[in-house]
């Protein structure tokens, strides 16, 4: 079933939290955060020997299709979409149900996002393959739970039932509920039932059947996609998806369809995995020095524990401080406590408020 199968990477977030590297211009999917290349191409690459770059399509925003394709030079720039604005994911997934239809109505595809980081890569391309063998052969809408590592607070979690009977390596099983991202005591009772996975935000399903969920849940997000369907690949293309955007609200695919659908399969990844979240989160990622720090690029560190520095312009030096956040970018400095990592959005809207800062936004 591969040879009819599509990848859809979502990349149409501004990813604040990772400013000032990341910038409106500079989104943070297009940053080398984590292994050398920009987690655009570590999106596609992950995807070798099941599903080729011409099968893979990226969903992003219209102003900044530019500096993703030059992040995935291997992509064909026809599949690069630009959203006029954003209507969050529920019709990122319609309109890519309406690209995929009009090159293959028989399709399968997954809906993959630019911000993860994934080990175990041969794991996780046989829990794909699994999942679209399964979604071609059935009316299921098939996503992607996290066998859970701890009892995180960052991630919203899906409830399972029974294992489905199936030919694989990898368990699938029936998904009785989404929740929403928890507080620290519920979570420890969803690590400890075991019956809970996070929930990674990739999906599976076959063209008919995401098309007939939106049917019978978002109607007016059906109706967006066979608008578009006779669009795709006409100079008139984005003309047109900004006069249908326009009349759409914004709502995840989670609210949309998974929090409402009674067909739902869950393949238990237990691949790694990780979110690239904020500045935070790299510490997974990195080395740290003997003190706890993560050092990224150029600096030196004396008497500093727990603090994460990312140097891309010039020397930096911590001294004598703890649990910080430092990153020097080429226009802008952050300064910012681990703790209120979550928070440099905040910051980044404050910025944009005043007025004066367009140059470092």
């Amino acid at each position: 079933m591969s040879e009819k199968a599509y990848a859809v990477i979502m990349a149409g977030g501004k990813g604040e939290r990772f400013w000032p590297l990341s910038t409106s211009k500079r989104p943070k999917q297009v940053l080398s955060l984590v292994g050398g290349k920009p987690l655009m191409q570590l999106a596609i690459e992950r995807l070798e020997g099941l599903i080729p770059p011409e099968r893979v399509i990226v969903i992003t925003n219209a102003d900044i299709v530019e500096v993703t394709c030059e992040a995935a030079p291997e992509l064909p720039k026809e599949n690069v979409i630009g959203e006029p604005f954003g209507r969050d994911t529920a019709a990122a997934v319609a309109l890519a149900s309406a690209i995929v239809k009009a090159r293959d109505p028989e399709a399968v595809f997954c809906i993959l996002t630019a911000d993860h980081i994934i080990g175990d890569n041969d794991l996780f391309l046989q829990t794909l393959r699994e999942g679209i063998d399964i979604a071609a052969g059935d009316d299921v809408l098939v996503t992607i739970g996290i066998q859970p590592a701890f009892p995180s607070t960052a991630f919203g979690y899906i409830e399972s039932a029974n294992s489905i009977d199936h030919e694989g390596q990898i368990d699938f099983l029936g998904a009785k509920r989404f929740v929403e991202k928890p507080d620290r005591a519920t979570a420890e009772k969803y690590l400890e039932a075991g019956t809970f996975c996070w929930n990674s935000g990739m999906f599976i399903w076959s063209v008919k059947s995401i098309q007939n969920a939106l049917g019978k849940f978002q109607p007016q997000l059906l109706q967006m996609a066979d608008a578009m369907e006779k669009h795709v690949g006409a100079p008139e293309f984005m003309t047109r998806l900004a006069e249908e955007y326009e009349k759409l609200e914004r709502i995840s695919v989670d609210y949309a369809i998974m929090e409402k659908a009674d067909n739902i399969l869950m393949a238990r990844g237990t691949f790694d995995w990780g979110d690239v979240g904020s500045w935070d989160s790299l510490e997974n990622y990195f080395d740290k020095d003997p003190s706890g720090n993560v050092l990224i690029g150029d600096g030196e560190i004396l008497e500093a524990t727990g603090s994460i520095v990312v140097s891309e312009a010039r020397t930096t030096c911590l001294v004598g401080v703890d649990n910080l956040i430092v990153v020097q970018a080429e226009n802008a400095t952050l300064v910012c406590h681990r703790s209120k990592a979550q928070d440099v959005k905040k910051m980044v809207q404050q910025l944009r408020e005043t007025g004066r800062h367009e140059h470092v936004l």
